[in-house]
């Protein structure tokens, strides 16, 4: 697989009022834009084929884009300046870009000491999609049977759970959260035409809508640290994740 995209089009709302005059993606972090960082580990990682999707200050990423150069890698971007799509629409719209194959996604705010080729070679052949998910504290977890197949998702402020099988005993499913980073198969493209999923929508949602028929597993890395750059007050806190040399570090 040398195939991955990033996803750097979000408005980055609660980054303000950095994001009132650039990009979330170009937001620097111990010195270097946030897409810098991400391209640089997927690089690492062997992919040589990356797309970037791109909306908010969109010219500014292009340029930015236009000025990187990593030897043997195509850097191509997916256009969003008409529509933000969300992520699965996101990766509908950038299939023309993605071909056929299977490829990673990786939210450009997410920091990590995550080994991509390790967790690449982690993806079941019977995967429509294989999630990097860890026990880290959040509101928010996707929930998982023993054999970490996807059952559902819940929401513990709230209570709410939603899933596609209608008697989940939530209580008994494993809760992990989702770190941004995740494989898929190309058969997502079809299913997306098959079940009517159309511009706009949550790779998330449409997980939660057809795992039932199709495998979407999650994979638990050992000792995997991650720093998610999406609000002001873990800005200094992701520049000392870099500068304490954590960009690598477990396997699974």
């Amino acid at each position: 697989m040398n195939k991955a995209m990033i996803f750097a089009a979000g408005l980055g709302t609660r980054l303000r009022p950095l994001t009132d005059n650039m990009p979330k993606a170009l937001v620097p972090v111990g010195g270097r834009p946030l897409l810098y960082i991400v391209m640089e580990k997927l690089v690492s990682a062997g992919f040589t084929d990356i797309v970037v999707n791109v909306h908010h200050f969109a010219g500014m990423i292009e340029d930015y884009l236009s000025s990187v150069k990593f030897d043997g890698v195509k850097i191509s971007i997916s256009d969003e300046r008409d529509l933000l799509r969300d992520t699965g629409g996101a990766i509908r719209h950038a299939m023309p870009l993605l071909g056929s194959g299977n490829f990673l996604t990786h939210n450009v705010d997410i920091i990590s000491n995550l080994d991509l080729r390790r967790f690449v070679s982690m993806m079941r052949k019977d995967a429509l999609a294989t999630l990097a998910v860890s026990e880290r504290k959040t509101s928010r977890y996707l929930l998982f049977d023993d054999d970490m197949r996807l059952r559902g998702w819940t929401n513990l402020a709230t209570g709410e759970v939603r899933s596609p099988y209608p008697d989940i005993d939530a209580a008994s499913c494993r809760k992990l959260a989702f770190s941004g980073i995740q494989i898929l198969s190309h058969e997502v493209f079809r299913i997306f035409d098959e079940k009517g999923f159309g511009e706009k929508f949550s790779i998330i949602d449409f997980y939660l809508k057809v795992a039932a028929e199709y495998p979407v597993y999650g994979a638990v890395p050992d000792g995997l640290e991650l720093t998610d750059v999406g609000k002001l007050q873990t800005l200094a806190s992701a520049g000392d994740f870099i500068l304490n040399g954590k960009l690598e570090g477990p396997s699974f």
